[in-house]
């Protein structure tokens, strides 16, 4: 009887468990609905009809219109519809893939090539990337990729993982490329990987409107190994507070540097760095969350071709409901 009675206990305990802990989906997170956008590039280039997609309610755009996420999609992509000088051009290396009855989302990393007789002939790596927040249309020039991209979203909840399916593909022998469209590409050793991260982020801004933030959470992984099928349910945790001395900890989850902010737009409507001061409670509330995905871990124009990571079925999961984030 005692034995039936712990193990009744140890059931009720799980149970108890499995109902306060629950992964709620980021909207269109399940990436089975697309913006298909129709823009013809720059006759000087070649004037090619090219695709270019974004994450959201299903819908066709035709014409070079800058865009802004609808439809309450939360997610923005490194494609992107640039205009330099006049000249209309367009980057994709994310994807809808089809997945059993339903779709995903495939990041790649890609060499984009401009070239117009006489005047242009540039390539430009891309590694495909998708993350929560917006990107500025349209983009006048390759430098400062950070401050075309405004990353994170508000957000107060505590989440104690980022939950996801994903598959990988790396090529064998790849090496890693850097090429930004200005000088010789360059051979670095080494392969790239693939990066995941989700930031909790508490901000606020000054009367200068300067945007400030502290540390609330840190979930980073690199990813170096081709998975040959698709990995279900994988669980990023969400470690709260300064990480800095855990056994666990590595460089590239410590905070960001100040040269290599990201950007949010201010109360001015200033696109301003988000400047990461230190390390907040571990109890603290976050205000913004960030949320990437990307088929590249190096600095912008760098990354290994043909480097492909599929993304399926993207979620939070909470252990218990007074973490959830207001809705």
């Amino acid at each position: 009887m005692k034995r039936i009675f712990i193990a009744l206990c140890l059931c009720a305990a799980m149970a108890t468990a499995a109902a306060q802990s629950a992964v709620r989906p980021i909207p269109y997170g399940n990436m089975d609905q697309w913006v298909t956008r129709n823009i013809q590039e720059s006759r000087l280039i070649g004037g090619q009809h090219k695709r270019c997609y974004a994450i959201g309610p299903t819908a066709t755009i035709e014409g070079d219109k800058p865009y802004n996420p609808s439809g309450g999609s939360p997610w923005a992509t490194s494609n992107v519809m640039a205009k330099v000088m006049g000249i209309t051009k367009v980057s994709n290396a994310v994807f809808p893939d089809t997945r059993g009855s339903g779709k995903c989302a495939r990041l790649t990393t890609i060499m984009e090539n401009c070239k117009a007789i006489g005047l242009i002939n540039i390539d430009v790596l891309v590694a495909g990337t998708m993350f929560l927040g917006r990107m500025l249309e349209p983009v006048k020039s390759t430098s400062d990729p950070y401050g075309k991209m405004e990353m994170g979203i508000p957000f107060d909840g505590r989440p104690s993982a980022l939950v996801y399916d994903y598959k990988l593909h790396i090529p064998a022998n790849g090496g890693r490329i850097y090429s930004s469209g200005f000088g010789k590409k360059k051979n670095l050793p080494g392969t790239d990987k693939a990066e995941v991260f989700i930031i909790l982020q508490r901000r606020w801004e000054d009367s200068q409107g300067n945007i400030h933030a502290r540390r609330v959470g840190t979930g980073r992984e690199l990813m170096a190994h081709s998975t040959p099928e698709w990995v279900d349910g994988h669980e990023l945790t969400v470690h709260y507070g300064d990480i800095s001395s855990e056994s666990f900890f590595r460089p590239y989850m410590g905070l960001i540097p100040e040269s290599k902010s990201y950007f949010a737009q201010n109360s001015r409507g200033d696109m301003v760095p988000v400047v990461e001061e230190g390390w907040d409670s571990p109890d603290a509330r976050p205000t913004h969350l960030i949320v990437m995905f990307s088929a590249g871990s190096g600095e912008p124009f760098t990354g290994t071709p043909g480097l492909t990571l599929w993304v399926d079925n993207v979620g939070l999961q909470y252990d218990k409901p007074a973490d959830y984030a207001a809705e």
